[in-house]
């Protein structure tokens, strides 16, 4: 036998549940917390893919609530990821995040690698790759830099200073004279440029990314460019550096006519 006081109040419950479901869903309600998110520290697209994309614990949570919500917009959602969105930048500017602040980026990658590899084949190719990593990415960690990604035969790193990244690169192009697969001995060419590029998800992205990577694919043989930006924070001891005048950089898509380049190599006795 039914009870009229229960039934009532479950009714009551089951409608203010369903108002609840309707205002979480309702659209003005979403775009409400979409504009406070744009208002909040951060990036107010944190929670997609790409920004999730990270190993941090803001990332990881994000992909977790990400896997909770259906695909339909929700303030719930909105209100959530607004949360880790300030968590992620209140960790970036303690320093546990990494972005927003100045680094040092890296580009290198092997001379003539691809067409050998045409020649040589997968195996060696794939042989050489393992041996290159062996001897390099030892020494981007020994100079306190990350590998942020792998890029074919090349990589693309970051670290804490000018001097540190270019230790790196000299200890990495020092490394591979012991390395010798199917008539290759592989040489390296590097970019260096310093900036404060966008942290999102496990990656940089930005300007100075770009100009980084642009560096390296001018750069000749055994030859390191560095840009105006990282010449500063080079030790004037160890490191000579010559002005590259006739420097076609600035017609590369994504980078500053404003841009310097120049020529870096060890001084003597370094």
């Amino acid at each position: 036998m039914s009870n009229p006081r229960w039934d009532r109040a479950r009714a009551s419950a089951a409608r203010i549940a369903a108002g609840a479901r309707d205002v979480n869903r309702h659209p003005s309600a979403v775009e409400a917390l979409r504009r406070v998110r744009r208002a909040l520290p951060g990036d107010s697209g944190f929670g997609d893919p790409l920004s999730a994309a990270g190993r941090d614990s803001a990332g990881t949570i994000a992909r977790v609530a990400g896997s909770l919500f259906d695909e339909r917009p929700t303030a719930s959602r909105e209100l959530s990821l607004g949360g880790l969105q300030v968590w992620h930048a209140l960790s970036q500017r303690s320093g546990r995040g990494g972005g927003g602040s100045e680094v040092t980026i890296v580009f290198t990658d092997l001379v003539g690698f691809s067409n050998w590899a045409m020649r040589a084949g997968d195996d060696d190719a794939l042989r050489l790759l393992r041996e290159v990593a062996s001897a390099t990415e030892p020494q981007v960690r020994a100079h306190r830099g990350h590998v942020v990604k792998r890029l074919g035969d090349g990589l693309m790193a970051v670290f804490p200073s000018p001097q540190l990244a270019f230790d790196a690169v000299v200890a990495c192009s020092a490394g591979l004279d012991r390395v010798e697969v199917a008539g290759m001995r592989p040489r390296i060419r590097a970019g260096i440029h310093t900036g404060t590029p966008r942290l999102i998800g496990g990656d940089y992205l930005g300007v100075d990314v770009n100009i980084a990577a642009r560096l390296a694919e001018k750069a000749g043989p055994d030859e390191i460019l560095v840009s105006e930006t990282t010449l500063p924070g080079l030790d004037e001891s160890r490191v000579s550096t010559r002005r590259k005048r006739s420097f076609p950089l600035a017609r590369a898509k994504g980078i500053p006519e404003e841009v310097a380049v120049y020529t870096a190599v060890p001084r003597t006795g370094w």
